[in-house]
C-alpha cells in the first residue's frame, strides 16, 4: 500500500529525514514511537505531501506521488489524516463538517452523505451530538468526530499524528478504542504515538525513530519485550542514567555524592534505595582506592522507570581482573555488605576494560 525509498527531508541546514526506506502492506497497522523531535510527524507529513520532501520516492497504492503528472488530491482521497488538533470547521455542525468532502470532493448527495455520517457518528458514539457544534464537545469527542470526518472520504489509508497527545488523560481510552475498532476491522493505519501499552496492543510491526532514520523495527513483541539495540532499550524501558568519572585519586567524593543524591531525587527512589546506592559506591570505592593512580573508573547509574530496577555498574580500566574476588580482598566485611545491598553481581572482561555490572536491591 505505501512503499518508501531513501525518503529524506530537510528544514535549512537541519536534516530531519536521513534515507528512510520502508513499505507498509495493505491493512497493516503501524505504531511509530521515539522520542520528540527525531522526525515521526515529519515522516507521517511527507507521505501526504503536506512537508515536499527534499528526496527519494513514495508510492501509495502503485502512484509515485513525487511525479509531478500524479494527481495529488486524488491520492489524498485515499489517505487521509488525523491531527492532534482536530482541525474541525468550528462554524459547522458536527454533521456537516463530515458531510462538506464527501459532497463537494466525491459528488456524494445531501442525504446519501447525512446517511453514512450518521452512521460513522453511532461507530465512535457520537449519533446524539450531529447537530452540536465543536466547541460544545469535550477534547476526547472532537477528536472521535475528526476520526468519523476522515472515514467518511473512504480511505484506504489514515495517518494519526500524536491523536491523544492534546486530550485530558481520562479522554484518551475513548480515543484509542476507536482506533482499535478501526484496527480490528483492516484500515491501514500509521499511527504516531506516546502510548506504549497501546501500540503493544493494536500493532502488526512498531517503528522506534531516532535521529530521522527508523533506527529498530519489528512486531511489538520484538520492540516492547527485546529490542536489539541500545537507544531502543534506553527507550522502551524509560531508562534514566547518569555517569561519574574519576581518573585520580584525589576525586572529590562530596561532589559525586551530591550528583548521586541529585539523580536519586530527580528519580524520586526511596529513601532506603538512596541509602542503600551510597553505601554501595562507598565500599566499592574503598576497595577500587589502592587502583586509582594506575586505571580510570566510571560509575554508571541506570534506573528503569519501567521495571523499577536500578543498575550500578563500575566500568575499569587494565587486564582482566575482578576487584571483588576473595582472593584479591584483604578485608572481606565489605564485599559482605555490597552483597547484602545488591541483588545480583556481575562480572565481564571486554577488550581493555572490566566491568562489575550490580543490580541494588529494591527498598
Amino acid at each position: 500500500m505505501i512503499k518508501i525509498e531513501h525518503l529524506s527531508k530537510r528544514f535549512g541546514n537541519l536534516e530531519v529525514l536521513k534515507d528512510v526506506s520502508v513499505e507498509i502492506k495493505t491493512g497493516e497497522v503501524i505504531s511509530i514511537i521515539g522520542p520528540s523531535g527525531t522526525g515521526k510527524s515529519t515522516f507521517l507529513r511527507c507521505i501526504n505531501l503536506l512537508d515536499h520532501p527534499s528526496g527519494g520516492s513514495i508510492r501509495i497504492d502503485g502512484v509515485d506521488i513525487m511525479d509531478p503528472k500524479s494527481d495529488v488530491p486524488k491520492v489524498r482521497q485515499k489517505m487521509n489524516m488525523v491531527f492532534q488538533s482536530f482541525n474541525l470547521f468550528f462554524h459547522l455542525s458536527v454533521m456537516d463538517n463530515l458531510t462538506l468532502g464527501p459532497i463537494k470532493l466525491l459528488g456524494m448527495s445531501q442525504q446519501d452523505a447525512e446517511r453514512k455520517s450518521m452512521d460513522l457518528l453511532k461507530l465512535v458514539g457520537l449519533a446524539e451530538k450531529a447537530e452540536s457544534y465543536p466547541d460544545e464537545l469535550s477534547g476526547g469527542q472532537k477528536q472521535r468526530v475528526a476520526i468519523a470526518r476522515c472515514m467518511a472520504m473512504d480511505p484506504k489509508i489514515i495517518l494519526f499524528d500524536e491523536p491523544t497527545s492534546a486530550l485530558d488523560p481520562t479522554m484518551v481510552s475513548e480515543v484509542l478504542s476507536v482506533i482499535r475498532r478501526l484496527a480490528k476491522d483492516g484500515m491501514t493505519m500509521a499511527i504516531v504515538t506516546h502510548e506504549m501499552d497501546f501500540a503493544r496492543d493494536v500493532s502488526n510491526r512498531v517503528f522506534y525513530m531516532d535521529e530521522g532514520v527508523i533506527y529498530e523495527e519489528g512486531t511489538p513483541e520484538q520492540i516492547f519485550d527485546n529490542p536489539q539495540k541500545e537507544k531502543t532499550k534506553t527507550f522502551i524501558n524509560r531508562i534514566r542514567s547518569f555517569c561519574y568519572h574519576i581518573t585520580s585519586p584525589d576525586y572529590d567524593l562530596y561532589a559525586m555524592n551530591a550528583e548521586i543524591e541529585m539523580f536519586c531525587e530527580k528519580q524520586i527512589l526511596a529513601v532506603k534505595t538512596r541509602q542503600n546506592l551510597l553505601l554501595l559506591v562507598e565500599e566499592m570505592l574503598q576497595i577500587f582506592n589502592p587502583f586509582l593512580s594506575s586505571l580510570l573508573l566510571d560509575i554508571v547509574l541506570a534506573y528503569s522507570e519501567k521495571k523499577e530496577i536500578l543498575e550500578v555498574v563500575f566500568e575499569y580500566t587494565g587486564e582482566a581482573v575482578n576487584l571483588l574476588d576473595k582472593n584479591l580482598l584483604a578485608d572481606e566485611l565489605g564485599l559482605t555488605i555490597i552483597q547484602g545491598v545488591t541483588e545480583s553481581i556481575d562480572y565481564r572482561h571486554m577488550g581493555n576494560k572490566n566491568r562489575l555490572t550490580m543490580i541494588l536491591k529494591s527498598a
